[in-house]
């Protein structure tokens, strides 16, 4: 029997940097390894280690349960645990997010985009470049599935290949079997050729 799908968690806002290297010291291997925050995770460390809200609260505005919330919470303490006393470098990506913006719609060629940026509005499509933009109120259903459909799997834009994205490593640093090309995430694959 497979697990149930995960919920879409809500953030805020992407982060403003997307990962941390650390400095000094002896590096003891060639391959240095790297730890892998998520989205969420990143935003249960802000909400309740740096906006203080308690689980409770923090729950609420990620739009998950409490108990949800104290398993994303205790993921994200130790993995940064981890990157501080091993000397890993801490990427921030990935995850099933959604983010709290304003959601577009363009009118040429269909395509939903949100922006972070909530001071700012769109002045053209992202993947047309048409000025036919309207405000879109995403139903529940209607963002979940698009994001979640390809946002774990990678693909070769030359052949086509895809395979199972692994979450240790980035899709850009996967080459294809087939044709020695290198992979990217399937999501921004679509959103290029739209």
């Amino acid at each position: 029997m497979s697990p149930r799908p995960k919920r879409l968690r809500r953030v805020s806002n992407p982060p403003l940097v997307s990962g941390f290297k650390p400095y000094g010291g002896i590096a003891r291997d060639e391959h240095p390894q790297s730890v892998f925050l998520h989205l969420e995770e990143y935003e249960v460390i802000r909400l309740c280690d740096f906006e203080n809200l308690n689980h409770h609260e923090a729950a609420r505005v990620m739009d998950v349960s409490r108990p949800t919330l104290t398993r994303i919470y205790a993921k994200a303490r130790a993995k940064i645990a981890d990157a501080l006393v091993t000397g890993k470098q801490i990427i921030i990506e990935g995850g099933k997010i959604y983010f709290d913006s304003e959601w577009y719609k363009c009118s040429g060629c269909n395509c939903l985009f949100n922006q972070p940026e909530k001071s700012v509005a769109p002045s053209e499509c992202p993947l047309c470049g048409s000025d036919r933009i309207i405000n879109y109120v995403p139903s529940d259903e209607a963002i979940p599935v698009t994001l979640h459909s390809n946002v774990d799997i990678c693909v070769c834009p030359a052949c086509g290949f895809e395979k199972q994205h692994e979450p240790s490593r980035p899709c850009k640093e996967e080459i294809c079997p087939v044709c020695s090309s290198r992979l990217m995430r399937k999501n921004n694959l679509l959103a290029k050729d739209m």
